[in-house]
């Protein structure tokens, strides 16, 4: 076949991913980013088994896990600090080929970037429409026009190409709680296991980024568009600042000008992924709440599936149509879990939360690998 063209909205995770599949499956490809740079600030991000092997398809497992840190152990605690359950990253690696790898956002997006032709990437370019004439598909943007064989919408929660495309799609919702990220300067002596702490309403994790830094989260239930009465992070510190060790310290650890605040929604789910010769990717189809850590590991999946159904045919919406069924079910499905995970994570209500914490701590470790099987276990197209 001659050679194809993609235009693919969104330079993110995602979007790099999905134009590096392409590229090494021969079609020309162009990556539109709105921001002025390809780039992500302040925080981290976890790479669980099933993304790990969507990198090795991409031939860049290895350098991305060489960027990040891989902890003994992690798990989940409760008000006090006592453990209501434990994860053996070493029985995870067992179970699933892959440990669970944490590094920062900025660094695995570098690693992407640099697996594409610097041609192939155009920040500034936000993108107005996407229409179709006579000789195929126009992208409308900042730059000019792209005309393409194929248009991927890897461009996040408020996609323009979801807006375009499909008009009458649902608004994100909002999940009924914020969220603040950060990443500490080098600790002498960091933590040696990653925890989540889960108090009422809200909860505070941590896990270890290379050089001795910790990447950090916390949640409250809040109205969406809640502002802090001053800065973020002296509402962390009037929020958790007496919360059990680590937790002090690390904020401490802080820069108060470092903390990043958003509120949190997921996508309502969508009655397919593909229009014609258009697809969605990553958070523009699935967008969901963090709480699996899945979101940035299911834009990995959809990159190599999308990629791995248009191999070999001539027929791009057909092949749209597959990854259509491959890809759907199952990110909703995650999307589904992850919400109901995050309603546990935030109750409130006293009875509930001692229900929900006794419930935690009798749980088997190896019950809670094995539920995360259909999560984890996923296998590239082409290895089942």
């Amino acid at each position: 076949m001659p050679q194809r063209a993609a235009t693919i909205v969104g330079g993110g995770i995602g979007g790099l991913a999905a134009a590096i599949a392409l590229h090494r499956r021969g079609w020309r490809v162009e990556v539109l980013e709105r921001a002025p740079e390809f780039t992500e600030i302040g925080a981290g991000i976890s790479l669980w088994p099933n993304a790990l092997r969507a990198l090795e398809v991409l031939g860049l497992a290895g350098a991305v896990r060489a960027l990040g840190a891989v902890e003994a152990s992690g798990g989940v605690r409760d008000r006090r600090g006592r453990w209501l359950s434990r994860t053996d990253n070493a029985e995870l690696a067992r179970r699933f080929g892959h440990p669970l790898v944490v590094l920062h956002r900025a660094d695995l997006l570098r690693a992407l970037t640099e697996a594409l032709p610097a041609g192939s990437l155009r920040p500034g370019s936000e993108v107005f429409t996407v229409r179709a004439d006579g000789r195929g598909l126009v992208v409308d943007h900042r730059g000019g026009e792209s005309r393409a064989d194929l248009v991927v919408g890897a461009d996040g929660l408020r996609s323009a190409v979801r807006h375009a495309l499909w008009p009458g799609a649902a608004a994100p919702r909002y999940a009924g709680y914020t969220a603040w990220r950060m990443v500490t300067e080098p600790l002498a002596a960091p933590p040696s296991e990653g925890a989540a702490t889960w108090g009422r309403g809200e909860r505070f994790g941590y896990t270890a980024l290379p050089g001795g830094r910790m990447y950090c989260f916390a949640t409250a239930s809040l109205p969406a568009g809640a502002a802090s009465g001053s800065s973020e992070y002296a509402e962390l510190l009037r929020r958790f600042g007496s919360w059990p060790d680590p937790i002090p310290a690390l904020l401490a650890a802080v820069p108060a000008d470092a903390v990043l605040r958003h509120d949190l929604y997921d996508l309502p789910p969508l009655p397919s992924f593909a229009h014609g010769r258009v697809a969605l990717l990553g958070d523009a189809a699935h967008a969901m709440t963090p709480n699996l850590g899945q979101g940035a590991c299911q834009a990995l999946e959809d990159a190599v599936t999308l990629a791995h159904c248009l191999e070999g045919t001539p027929d791009v919406a057909a092949a749209l149509r597959s990854y259509d069924l491959l890809r759907r079910p199952r990110t909703q499905a995650i999307k589904r879990r992850s919400a109901r995970l995050g309603a546990v994570g935030q109750l409130s209500w006293p009875p509930a939360v001692l229900l929900r914490d006794t419930a935690a701590r009798l749980t088997p470790a190896r019950a809670t690998l094995r539920s995360m099987t259909p999560v984890l276990g996923w296998a590239a197209p082409g290895d089942r």
